[in-house]
């Protein structure tokens, strides 16, 4: 019989959201204008570019844009450039004066090209100058305009726009930067959109980098950011991977595709299509430094109840135990109990627990924070508190501020102290929120996570004074 081919509704798709997103609140949008003159074209725009377009066009009270910078990271041939092309020809219907930046001459030529396409498929009258490295669009019926550029280090200066489209933005380098940064500065309402990949060990741009650092750490004002992106090196055969990674997975292309790209370099592989970021040369979020200063040569007199905190690992295989207690200065201080695998079992927690003279004790990690509750309950300990996400990112929010107050102190255990000196800031929720992963392959993330949750746990407990701590 012969072959008949899938309906749409059965082929799946990948992921539409992004894996990591920094989005600032908004209630109007002009995206679906966008959107719906996009489709005028002929084209259809996908889920995933649609949702990216309301963030990128959201608009605040004042109308003028929620983001006046926006970044996104998407692997390659999945359309992010489609998304760039919808956003400039919105532009030029509103009139918006627009510059549009690559890296190489090919690739501005080629985003011209496609804009003039989409233009002759609207039906919108427009003049076009075809110079190399310089080609440019003028509407007719509106002021709208548009500059192709290949980037340099004097490239743009003395102009003035509305749109600066920042494309490989992987390549974008602080010279350059410098130069460009100011062209939007004159407009009533000035947008920069960043797009691109993953930078490789031989990308010479350290903007797009520390851009998407600081926006995961919440160090930013005004900006956007989204990406889909694997958090660690991961087996190019994971299929699920793929589908996590590649929101056009499905429509622009196959897993057969995806599968013929795989060759002898993984990492190539994970920063070009799962959109790995290489944590090497990050800084981490809390410095060496900043740890040591915390350190206390001798046991400090403890005043208050002890707290645990217990974390299991997102991927399930390690758990983690650490306490915390007031000391006489006021100063809360930390120390890890262990961190041990969780095929070992719960034996060596629900020992401790039973032991310890515990106000109370906190436990995090969907792979194994109700077994533990359960174990516990049947071990008549008292039940544990399950911190909710509002509750966590209350915690990673408490512990930083007593890092930068020096109002926590620990003995400066080595394994305690390589996981709080070696990690990054990633996003928890929408409104600023984060916690902690680690920057180094391997690394115990949920030694530093305990402390934390022991830290917050005797943060929000009521110290009482003159009673005897031992564990």
């Amino acid at each position: 019989m012969p072959r008949t081919r899938k309906q749409a509704a059965d082929v799946r798709l990948g992921r539409q959201t992004p894996t990591a997103a920094v989005v600032l609140p908004y209630t109007e949008t002009c995206g679906q204008e966008a959107i719906d003159l996009y489709n005028t074209t002929g084209r259809t725009a996908q889920q995933w570019q649609e949702l990216l377009l309301y963030d990128i066009l959201a608009r605040n009270e004042n109308d003028l844009w929620v983001h006046t910078k926006f970044g996104y990271a998407v692997p390659r041939r999945n359309g992010k450039n489609e998304i760039a092309a919808i956003r400039e020809l919105y532009g030029l219907k509103q009139g918006e004066s627009i510059l549009h930046t690559a890296h190489r001459t090919t690739t501005s030529r080629a985003a011209w090209e496609r804009l003039c396409h989409l233009l002759d498929k609207a039906k919108i009258p427009y003049k076009s100058i075809q110079a190399v490295g310089r080609e440019h669009i003028q509407l007719e019926d509106s002021a709208g305009r548009i500059e192709f550029r290949t980037r340099s280090s004097k490239g743009g200066l003395g102009e003035g726009f509305d749109l600066l489209v920042i494309d490989e933005a992987q390549e974008y380098t602080d010279d350059q930067a410098s130069a460009l940064k100011y062209v939007v500065t004159d407009s009533e309402n000035p947008q920069t959109l960043f797009c691109g990949t993953p930078p490789t060990p031989v990308s010479s741009g350290t903007v797009f980098l520390k851009m998407r650092n600081a926006a995961l750490r919440g160090d930013t004002q005004n900006t956007g950011w989204a990406e889909w992106s694997v958090e660690q090196q991961t087996d190019p055969h994971d299929v699920e991977a793929w589908y996590r990674t590649n929101p056009s997975l499905g429509t622009i292309f196959t897993e057969r595709s995806v599968a013929d790209e795989i060759g002898d370099d993984p990492i190539d592989f994970n920063i070009q299509r799962l959109g790995l970021w290489l944590r090497y040369n990050l800084k981490s979020a809390i410095s060496r430094t900043e740890w040591d200063e915390l350190k206390v040569d001798a046991l400090p007199k403890l005043t208050g109840r002890l707290y645990a905190g217990i974390k299991f690992s997102t991927d399930g295989t390690s758990c983690a135990l650490a306490v915390a207690c007031r000391t006489k200065e006021n100063k809360i201080f930390v120390e890890a109990i262990d961190c041990r695998p969780t095929r070992t079992g719960s034996g060596w927690l629900l020992d401790f627990l039973s032991k310890a003279d515990l106000a109370a004790v906190a436990v995090d990690g969907a792979s194994g924070q109700q077994l533990l509750a359960d174990a516990m309950k049947a071990a008549r300990i008292k039940a544990p508190v399950l911190p909710t996400v509002k509750q966590i990112i209350t915690a990673n929010a408490a512990f930083e501020q007593a890092v930068f107050a020096r109002s926590l102190c620990h003995a400066g255990q080595p394994g305690l102290t390589q996981a709080a000196s070696n990690c990054e800031k990633r996003v928890i929720g929408s409104n600023g929120g984060f916690g902690y992963r680690s920057l180094t392959e391997g690394g115990h993330i949920e030694l530093l996570d305990s402390v934390i949750l022991a830290h917050w746990q005797c943060a929000e407990g009521k110290a009482k004074r003159r009673q005897r701590t031992s564990y």
